[in-house]
Parts: structure tokens; sequence; C-alpha cells
């Protein structure tokens, strides 16, 4: 099981910008993360996807009720 992702630093307006892997503790910062996801070759491609809204682009999690996977 993929371990969860955490926000560690926020904006001063609540925009994630760095976060950590909880299993391996590696951080990577909000384009990091996007990339990642967007590659479709990542572990995190099956857990979290991109919403566009005013901001830009922010990750979130899939929506399948299980709150273990959750970004914190």
């Amino acid at each position: 099981m993929m371990p969860k992702v955490k926000v560690i630093k926020e904006t001063n307006t609540g925009k994630n910008i760095v976060f950590q892997n909880t299993g391996n503790h590696e951080k990577m910062t909000l384009n990091q993360f996007i990339n990642r996801i967007e590659s479709g070759k990542s572990v995190y491609s099956d857990r979290y996807y991109i919403k566009h809204d005013s901001s830009g682009k922010t990750p979130v999690s899939k929506p399948n009720r299980n709150k273990k996977d959750n970004i914190e």
C-alpha cells in the first residue's frame, strides 16, 4: 500500500506548496508533485489527480470513500 502524502508548507493564502510522502519522507514541491501525477507513470497517479481552479493546478485525492489515501 502506498503511503499517504501530507502538506508540510502552505502560502499565507493557504495554497499547498510543499508535500511529503509519509512512507519514505521524500519532500516534493507543488510542481514536482503535479509533474509526477500528470506523468501517469508515478505511483501517485493512481491516487491523485490535478484540479484546475482559480489558483492554478491543485493536486487532490481521487474520490473513493477511503480516507486513508487523502492528502493530509
